[in-house]
């Protein structure tokens, strides 16, 4: 037996485990789960159109934080669990229901629906743990991990109430202890006193089905975007603002295909193949790593919306931190991504946030309109994408290269 082998046991109930044969596929029930998750991700992009200032940015990442706890700790027990067998079915439905209230809750979290925020959160987080302690038991590693982690989520519970309870300013502050205590508790296994820390390499992760659905995530988060801009469309169609919405669609593609066109599958490959670090790898990866490209898409959103809102008005600090930082949080985002799974800095998209922060006082400084700050932004974009087309091409010729003189059969030892 290996370190990241779990003793030999029978689990109690064992039928509601996933085999771990191979990367498991994404389950409808998991899909209609991720529904909510548009509506989500809909409330915390207007939430930061509305609210266009350093505190409404601040609240809106505390929010983003606080729902991707909700859906990425989910989709940690749906890796273990499988989603459609009739008791894990019925505990996705409730937290799904319970997503949904949460995001109700969130244009006014930090206003009258602050309670309902907290206890529904308190709720969903809580009561799935309870589930999965529940439906695991029997198999000591991973009843150790939900164990140790269920202390903290209980004392992260009281915080997330009082703040509940409080003033908004006071709201922001134990929240944000909520997110520290959480972040800082997942990294150091979640210590208690007599029984150490949860091993991530004891995790029993299967890292492809969590690289697909952090995929699916960004996936929706994209498509939320257009839904946005194609919104605000609808509310002014003429010439000027269809060009301002192709614009935007294309920022969308781009964005996409940074993501998806090439990396998407190599990650899950790259994570599916970690062995005893893909515990440690998907911590870093999913939980703390894809929020920020997340954030980065729901940026872009906003600054969408403003383009498309006001196309040839003169760029105002707002509006180019909103149009160029959003690709800018995507792509370090990403390449932060990148970085950890294949171990060498992606040059091209720190180079390219660079230049979309570079850009942010150009454009104000100059006046711009806002059309053309968007239009540096997909262009940068794009070079990114251009740049790892040649990056791949090259790599690829350098491989054969390599092969060539092998292609002729093995080297005799008598040559």
């Amino acid at each position: 037996m290996t370190p990241s082998e779990p003793p030999a046991v029978t689990p109690a109930r064992q039928w509601l485990l996933r085999p771990r044969q191979g990367v498991q596929p994404t389950t409808s029930t998991e899909l209609f789960f991720d529904l909510v998750f548009v509506f989500s991700i809909t409330q915390l992009s207007h939430y930061l159109i509305e609210h266009p200032d350093w505190r409404g940015a601040l609240r809106t990442a505390l929010l983003l934080a606080l729902v991707w706890f909700v859906w990425i700790y989910t989709t940690w027990v749906t890796n273990w669990l499988q989603p459609d067998q009739g008791p894990v079915r019925a505990m996705l439905i409730g937290v799904t229901l319970g997503s949904l209230s949460l995001s109700a809750a969130i244009p006014q979290a930090f206003a009258g629906t602050g309670l309902l925020f907290a206890v529904v959160y308190v709720g969903v987080q809580v009561g799935r743990t309870m589930f999965a302690l529940w439906a695991t038991r029997g198999n000591p590693w991973l009843v150790s991990g939900f164990q140790q982690s269920l202390p903290w989520i209980a004392g992260t519970s009281v915080l997330m109430v009082l703040g509940g309870l409080v003033g908004p300013a006071a709201r922001e502050a134990l929240w944000a202890a909520v997110i520290v205590i959480e972040v800082v508790g997942l990294w150091i296994g979640y210590p208690l006193p007599g029984r150490g820390r949860s091993r991530p390499e004891r995790w029993m992760v299967e890292g492809g089905h969590l690289a697909d659905r952090c995929g699916a995530f960004v996936l929706i988060a994209l498509g939320e975007s257009i839904l946005v801009t194609g919104g605000t469309l609808t509310r002014h169609v003429d010439l000027v603002t269809f060009g301002a919405f192709l614009l935007a669609f294309a920022g969308s593609v781009a964005l996409w295909w940074v993501y998806f066109a090439r990396s998407a599958a190599a990650a899950t490959e790259v994570v599916a193949q970690a062995g005893e670090r893909t515990g440690a790898l998907s911590r870093v990866a999913f939980n703390y790593l894809h929020p920020v490209i997340v954030a980065g898409v729901i940026v872009t959103s906003a600054g969408d919306e403003r383009l498309l809102r006001e196309p040839g008005a003169p760029t105002t600090t707002v509006a180019a931190l909103v149009v160029l930082g959003g690709p800018a949080l995507f792509l370090a985002g990403h390449a932060a991504y990148k970085a950890l799974l294949w171990g060498r800095l992606p040059t091209t998209r720190i180079i390219a946030v660079l230049v979309l922060l570079a850009l942010v006082p150009v454009c104000v400084g100059l006046g711009v309109p806002v059309a053309v700050c968007a239009a540096l932004a997909v262009a940068v974009t794009v070079a990114v994408i251009v740049t790892d087309q040649f990056a791949v091409r090259d790599g690829g010729r350098r491989v054969a290269q390599s092969r060539g003189p092998r292609s002729r059969g093995p080297r005799s030892p008598l040559r």
